[in-house]
């Protein structure tokens, strides 16, 4: 089964579980948040990036309300694990600091943190809280933590009960030219 198969099949078969303790689901919330990297333009490997943000959530086996049993499950390490067999850093980076990126906007903007849902703000503390003024530092040492800080803010948006979204073989096409890149720049290594 090539990548693209497996995950349109993680989506259809745990697609339908809820995002957390949001209202809606892990399909619509990745659905809406690759239609926001579309809209905004960005590549595709950024749009594959925001599709799959969370399919750490697709892969493991905790209860949908881990975080509300303050477990940490890492989704954003188990996710960036499984995506870069298949992809690039500009996929995997971004989603590997997505939940970095929420750490530094809640240190860097004073808004920011009143703009969270309260199941951000809950994985939040579990996740180690607003960064210090030393991880700041570092995080902004990362080649990708611009598109991190896009994509999470494509993540804090996608989180809107009904809306209506291209459907997921849709967002499929910019998961295939992200894998075409990688594969050219694995050929070009070579």
């Amino acid at each position: 089964m090539s990548v693209v198969e497996q995950i349109a099949e993680l989506f259809a078969q745990r697609g339908d579980s809820l995002y957390g303790g949001e209202a809606v689901t892990q399909q619509e919330h990745a659905l809406q948040a690759a239609w926001s990297a579309e809209k905004f333009g960005a590549d595709a490997e950024l749009t594959a990036a925001a599709l799959l943000h969370d399919v750490g959530h697709l892969l493991h086996e905790l209860p949908d309300d881990a975080t509300d049993k303050g477990i940490d499950d890492v989704h954003e390490e188990l996710g960036e694990r499984w995506l870069r067999n298949y992809f690039n850093p500009a996929v995997t980076e971004p989603v590997r600091l997505h939940v970095s990126a929420k750490r530094y906007l809640c240190a860097t903007e004073a808004e920011y943190f009143s703009e969270l849902s309260p199941t951000s703000v809950q994985s939040l503390k579990i996740q180690g809280g607003p960064y210090n003024a030393e991880e700041i530092a570092e995080f902004e040492q990362s080649p990708y933590f611009r598109e991190a800080v896009e994509l999470r803010r494509w993540d804090d948006e996608a989180k809107i009960v009904g809306l209506e979204t291209p459907d997921v073989r849709h967002f499929l096409q910019y998961v295939e030219v992200a894998i075409d890149k990688q594969r050219a720049d694995k050929k070009a290594r070579e």
